[in-house]
């Protein structure tokens, strides 16, 4: 499907594989349009995993990732300047997730049919066993951690460096990587103690 920010301004906007960004073509600088569209197909997977991640369910979480995409769109036209296009569609998909979260039930770290669908790729009855309380074990290690560890966390698998995460999620790069230590060490000693 192509995307054209005209058409899809109306329309949600799907999810998609993720990569680094890179904001010109050839040497020539993209169009507004360019851009947005190319972020758009860059990140928009891993923000919709990461918005599934905070516990909001899957149509939400489309809503909230397209909602985001719109926003870049409109905030780059009335000609705000936006130094990390990836970092700004991600912080303003957290921010509407967590508005949205606090009115949702508790979070749930995974869906059923995606733990079923992990266990059930396991070669071997026993593997499954272990597979699953493997899982079980570091689904219960996550859910001890802070909203916050799991946040850094979970930026940090998707190639986001600690300066990035920490403009993301508000704070400073320093209490990222504090955040990150404590949460490394606090997933060690619930798995392996």
């Amino acid at each position: 499907m192509s995307f054209s920010i005209e058409d899809q301004t109306e329309r949600k906007i799907g999810i998609g594989a993720a990569r680094d960004i890179q904001i010109e073509q050839e040497g020539a600088p993209l169009s507004l349009r360019e851009q947005v569209a190319q972020v758009y197909e860059e990140s928009r997977e891993d923000i919709y995993r990461y918005i599934v991640m905070m516990g909001i369910p899957r149509e939400q979480a489309q809503e909230i990732c397209q909602e985001g995409f719109l926003r870049l769109y409109a905030a780059m036209s009335n000609g705000q300047q936006i130094e990390n296009l990836r970092a700004w569609a991600f912080t303003v998909a957290r921010n509407q997730a967590l508005t949205l979260r606090t009115s949702l039930p508790a979070f749930a770290s995974l869906e059923p049919a995606i733990e079923d669908r992990l266990a059930a790729e396991s070669p071997s009855p026993e593997q499954s066993v272990l597979d699953r309380e493997k899982l079980r074990r570091l689904r219960e290690a996550i859910g001890l951690l802070s909203d916050q560890q799991r946040h850094c966390l979970h930026l940090r698998t998707k190639g986001f460096r600690y300066r990035e995460i920490a403009e993301i999620i508000g704070v400073s790069t320093s209490t990222v990587g504090e955040v990150m230590q404590r949460a490394v060490r606090r997933l060690r000693k619930t798995l392996y103690d």
